[in-house]
């Protein structure tokens, strides 16, 4: 029997919806990541881009455990001598863009490569309830339900 290799014909993809209230970032973006690289079909193949369009909405009501929301640092550099910046998490998630977050927590789980990038161009993060993607007709994924450990109150 031969071992499976994936062509770009028998890709499928679907479209999967989360909702981001009350669960935990971390747990979040390890389940999108795998989503996106397509880990949760028995046709995976690592060099192809086998994953789902993956939805996720009220990325700005997202959990952290511990200190995190206080503590984590988003850093930069703007080019400049001495140029080095940061943001906390909580300022990110009360500033314009709160889906910031689980866009690169999401990012930094997925291979830094060109594969990579084309899968990350497969995740739409919203932060409010809203979507433009109705026309797909998503499949909703609970991720509360999934594991306990996955939700965590405020």
């Amino acid at each position: 029997m031969k071992t499976f290799t994936a062509t770009p014909a028998d890709i499928e993809k679907k479209w999967i919806l989360i909702d981001a209230e009350g669960v935990v970032l971390g747990r979040l973006a390890t389940i999108v990541a795998n989503i996106l690289r397509g880990k949760n079909k028995p046709t995976f193949t690592p060099h192809m881009d086998m994953g789902d369009n993956v939805i996720v909405i009220n990325a700005d009501k997202v959990q952290m455990t511990g200190n995190k929301r206080a503590d984590k640092r988003y850093y930069w550099h703007t080019g400049h001598p001495g140029g080095v910046k940061f943001r906390t998490a909580e300022q990110v998630l009360e500033g314009a863009h709160p889906e910031r977050v689980v866009l690169k927590a999401v990012e930094r789980m997925i291979s830094r490569n060109s594969l990579g990038r084309q899968q990350m161009t497969n995740l739409r993060v919203y932060a409010g309830a809203e979507h433009p993607h109705e026309a797909q007709q998503p499949t909703v994924l609970d991720v509360k339900s999934l594991n306990p450990k996955n939700t965590r109150s405020a």
